[in-house]
């Protein structure tokens, strides 16, 4: 819009203290206005605000219009009242100015955003241990991982819908409360079946934090400083993923951080970390408490008088820590978008107790199936049909590949570390060996048709041991405590194993002759004599993965308002980085190229966060988001399962699958429309 139509949208206030509050309510020509501008109409004089309007358009109190009919008309009424109120917002934002206000909800969501991050890597720390803590099975250990994922995905569609209906605020607290009552009630649950459910009522609360937490910090930006600051606020993500990295280094390994009550009820250092995870999204809930809604919901909703009221507060703020207290907030006139049952007459005389029904049924009609399916269609109408297409497309691609490769990296580290590890296996063959007494560690040893008479194993560890067709006569087990050790197609004859976890499966194809087992260490125990070396490296190479993001945030934070959103989200760089991914050959080598790899694609993340912000108005604009999120959390799933399938195999494809993916996403986000410098819808 023109500098005069911003002139006749909202008009100044003397700078007088009597002039700091509009009237309440009063409304012309489709403007909230203010009392000063109420009294110039009084006295004969038309407002400025009303200038070039139809008198003939208007709709005047008392004057019963009727409920409207289908070719009325006010579908494109509305759309024209949204396009005025995105213009006249823009101004407003600008006299607010970015200052304390701003800097303070940055940190606020920021603790959401983080709190994301984190959700991310809990399971995957914490899964070496959990799967000896509760006796997981291969496929109980893929569920476990992916859990988090399906849930997230299920939080972002729901949350996302729900908070263009209900308020950025509200939907926030909601969900970051779930996430935090279930990540709590999951560091104490003992058994599988629990712990799977907690974790995923956790990410469900948790996948609501993207989609809302743009789109009500996009709402207190002006457009030179959207870009830029939406992508200072991407950080906190990378900043979850290093809080959880360096928790998990802190905490796990520490086994004297545990205690339990019998073999029934354990709490072990994992159960720890857990439960500090929670304490970003616990964070934000308080500090949350202290901001107010977006002032863009409230407008767009006819909540005229409490979205002036934060616009005020966002001025006075930024006002004050300048140093001008004195400058009064001039903004009188306000455009109103017009609701879509504002022309419906529901009558005065309607009794309390249905007024108080009506709004538990809508209350009701907001949290059900067809409202939030109503929500993602309308974000496929003609004028949004292709540019969500298009963005299906580019999330679904970038979320393949980013989140199939991280996850299925760290399984080629471990693989690496395994193929080198049994590199140094020793073999024993046809052994005889009598009245001897093991009490030292026997590790990585490979034992072949032995005989073993009168010997005593003696409060030792065994791990990775393995002994076929060997036969024990006459030995003696006690305190074993074992690890991917197995007995194959041997035979015990009047042996006896007391406080051991030598069960029956360690015992593959065995013959047991006259010979006792007493005292056996019940249930799944965590191994005390595990190597946290490689459990170190994990959590080191996550470490070094989110911090290496760290060039690439600064890099689109200053860049994404200069060279714009497309030019960012359509570079070929980050699909060459993950091309390269092939020729490292060696563990040190691949780490490096991930986090180059990290460091680049980063910088695509935060233009398509912006500008998927940027394309929707803000009543779709959530939905949008949460939508196009949950979308993204499905791809991590298949990426995940196809590239896991892969470990050991080959890793020319998965990379040939996530740099193809890149590249596709790369072209198609060149066709999306570029939204720097525009007003947000």
């Amino acid at each position: 819009m023109s500098d005069e139509y911003s002139k006749r949208s909202y008009s100044r206030f003397e700078e007088d203290d009597d002039d700091d509050y509009p009237m309440q309510g009063s409304q012309d020509g489709g403007y909230y206005r203010g009392d000063s501008q109420a009294a110039n109409d009084d006295e004969g004089g038309h407002s400025d605000s009303t200038e070039g309007h139809d008198e003939d358009d208007e709709i005047y109190e008392g004057e019963y219009q009727g409920i409207p009919r289908a070719d009325s008309g006010k579908g494109s009424l509305r759309r024209k009242d949204q396009e005025e109120l995105a213009q006249q917002y823009e101004t407003i934002l600008q006299e607010c100015g970015h200052g304390k206000f701003q800097w303070s909800l940055y940190f606020v969501l920021g603790l959401a955003l983080m709190a994301d991050g984190v959700e991310i890597f809990v399971v995957g720390f914490v899964l070496p241990s959990a799967e000896k803590d509760m006796c997981l099975s291969e496929p109980n250990k893929s569920m476990l991982g992916l859990i988090v994922y399906f849930g997230m995905m299920v939080g972002a569609f729901l949350w996302g819908a729900l908070a263009d209906r209900i308020g950025r605020r509200q939907s926030l607290l909601i969900s970051l409360s779930i996430n935090s009552i279930f990540s709590f009630f999951s560091s104490f649950v003992q058994g599988y079946s629990t712990f799977l459910f907690c974790r995923l009522l956790s990410g469900v609360g948790i996948g609501g934090s993207i989609p809302i937490v743009f789109s009500y910090y996009s709402e207190f930006l002006s457009q030179e400083k959207r870009g830029e600051h939406l992508s200072w606020l991407c950080m906190f993500w990378m900043i979850g993923g290093i809080y959880a990295s360096a928790m998990a280094w802190a905490i796990i390994p520490h086994y004297g951080w545990s205690f339990q009550m019998g073999s029934a009820y354990q709490f072990h250092s994992w159960r720890v970390f857990v439960l500090v995870c929670a304490f970003p999204s616990v964070a934000a809930i308080a500090a949350l408490n202290a901001m107010p809604e977006s002032p863009r919901f409230y407008l767009e909703n006819g909540k005229h008088d409490e979205g002036w009221m934060v616009l005020k507060q966002v001025h006075d703020t930024n006002m004050r820590a300048k140093g001008y207290p004195e400058r009064v907030f001039s903004v009188t006139t306000i455009k109103t978008v017009k609701q879509m049952d504002e022309l419906v007459d529901v009558g005065t005389d309607t009794p309390a107790w249905q007024r108080y029904r009506l709004k538990i049924m809508t209350l009701l009609l907001c949290f059900s199936v067809l409202q939030i399916r109503n929500n993602i269609l309308a974000c496929f109408r003609p004028e949004y049909k292709r540019t969500t297409f298009m963005l299906m497309a580019v999330w679904f691609s970038m979320s393949f590949s980013y989140y199939g490769l991280t996850v299925w990296f760290p399984d080629m580290i471990k693989y690496i570390q395994k193929q080198e590890y049994e590199s140094r296996t020793k073999t024993f063959t046809k052994e005889r060996v009598e009245h001897v007494t093991f009490n030292f560690t026997l590790e990585n040893q490979v034992h072949r048709q032995g005989y073993y008479f009168n010997d005593k194993f003696l409060n030792l560890k065994m791990k990775s041991m393995v002994f076929e067709d060997s036969v024990f006569e006459e030995c003696y087990f006690e305190d074993i405590t074992s690890t991917h050790t197995f007995f194959r197609n041997c035979t015990f004859i009047a042996s006896l194993f007391y406080n051991t976890d030598l069960f029956k499966y360690r015992l593959v194809n065995c013959k047991l002759v006259n010979s006792t087992f007493l005292h056996n260490k019940e249930g799944c125990m965590l191994d005390f004599s595990d190597d946290f070396n490689n459990a170190y490296m994990i959590y080191f190479v996550n470490f070094l993965g989110t911090l290496a993001v760290l060039p690439g945030n600064i890099v689109s934070a200053l860049l994404m308002d200069k060279i714009g959103r497309l030019r960012m989200l359509g570079s070929v760089i980050s699909c060459v980085s993950c091309f390269f991914l092939m020729f490292g050959n060696t563990e040190s080598g691949m780490i490096a190229l991930l986090c180059l790899f990290g460091g680049i694609s980063i910088a695509s993340w935060n233009a398509l966060d912006v500008i998927t912000v940027e394309l929707y108005p803000s009543d779709k604009r959530t939905t949008a988001f949460g939508f196009l999120n949950a979308l993204c959390k499905l791809a991590a799933v298949l990426g995940i399962s196809i590239f896991q399938s892969f470990v050991g195999i080959t890793k020319a494809v998965p990379i040939l699958f996530a740099a193809g993916a890149l590249a596709a996403g790369s072209f198609l986000a060149t066709k999306l429309p570029e939204t720097r410098g525009q007003v947000l819808q």
